[in-house]
């Protein structure tokens, strides 16, 4: 295993961490054989681990909790805040009266005096940006947490919450953990380039593009999609939708390549993320001791330019060939009436 320093922290971080997102009823309702799945990451090199407090409602935090608790100087922890636990007003977001209650509740599931990681999971439309650093400010100060971070952000959000930052004398985000995938290059274009020039730490998310690129899906095969991944999501995995075309084309191909290194398909997508000078750590997160197995194969890869090369042909760099869960479109762009000059009251205009 390699390993990164994370963000100019100076904490060293390894290429690969694992993601807790499948610990807990959501995905592997074992808890026991979920505290063996991160035992053997950490024999296996790994010393960085993401969960959040939404993971499981909160289940992923305790399954992580007991694993580390006799582990903790040896690993990296980071989680997460920002979605709601449960219905009701001011029971989510950025706000300093969430992010300050969020907070001791992930340490009591973690039984952890701080966090090394603590990230902001989404943008929050409603919070000034100055009201979300100055909290994280603040907790970095009392020892609750380390260093803090955001996830799925816009570029132009990285950048104002850095101006800000700046400006206010206040702690800076110093990670961004944004999807990343052999066809969901997007963030090449703006993402990357402006953690690189902030000097951010990233940790990327999704390299197996939501299960698309997990092998199970074959093109030019009949897709069922009355289970798993498909079930949940049909018009993405539908090969009969012309808006999936190119996506199945590009699996047809990167399969392809996939054959002629020897490797399997989920392993050239574990290794790709970790190719890109910006990118720090790859987020891995199975569900099984196999798929742990198949994602520690793939960290071990390293990618040469020709192989590089190949699958920029495949799929062009910046491109996206989906969408990815939990990163839709801003507000700004769902909202027509956002976009669209309010019409003026006719008799009110003569």
């Amino acid at each position: 295993m390699r390993y990164r320093t994370l963000g100019g922290t100076g904490i060293e971080v390894s290429t690969h961490c694992l993601g807790a997102m499948m610990f807990g009823p959501v995905g592997n309702s074992d808890r026991e054989d979920c505290v063996r799945i991160i035992h053997a990451a950490l024999d296996a090199g790994v010393n960085f681990v993401d969960t959040a407090d939404v993971y499981s409602a909160g289940e992923s935090e305790q399954i992580v909790g007991e694993a580390l608790e006799r582990r903790q100087d040896d690993v990296v922890l980071a989680t997460k805040v920002h979605f709601p636990d449960r219905d009701g007003p001011n029971r989510g977001g950025n706000s300093r009266r969430w992010i300050v209650r969020a907070v001791e509740e992930s340490l009591r599931r973690l039984r952890r005096d701080w966090i090394d990681l603590y990230q902001v999971h989404r943008p929050d439309e409603r919070t000034d940006i100055e009201e979300t650093l100055a909290a994280l400010t603040d907790l970095v100060r009392a020892g609750k947490i380390r260093a803090f971070g955001c996830s799925t952000f816009p570029a132009q959000d990285i950048v104002e919450a850095h101006h800000v930052a700046t400006s206010r004398g206040l702690h800076r985000f110093r990670t961004e953990q944004p999807p990343y995938s052999l066809i969901g290059r997007g963030i090449e274009a703006g993402v990357l380039p402006t953690c690189q020039r902030l000097g951010m730490g990233v940790l990327t998310w999704s390299p197996l593009a939501s299960g698309f690129l997990s092998g199970k899906i074959r093109a030019g095969e009949p897709v069922d999609l009355s289970a798993g991944r498909a079930a949940l999501n049909p018009g993405r995995f539908d090969p009969e939708l012309p808006g999936n075309a190119a996506k199945f084309e590009a699996l047809g191909k990167l399969t392809e390549l996939a054959a002629d290194l020897g490797v399997t398909l989920p392993e050239l997508a574990v290794a790709f993320p970790a190719a890109h000078p910006a990118v720090t750590s790859v987020i891995i997160g199975p569900r099984t001791m196999e798929q742990l197995t198949a994602a520690l194969n793939g960290a071990a890869l390293t990618l040469d330019d020709a192989t590089l090369d190949r699958i920029d042909e495949i799929v062009p760099p910046g491109t996206d060939l989906y969408r990815v869960d939990g990163a839709g479109p801003p507000p700004v762009l769902v909202d027509a009436a956002r976009r669209r000059r309010p019409r003026q009251n006719r008799a009110a205009a003569d």
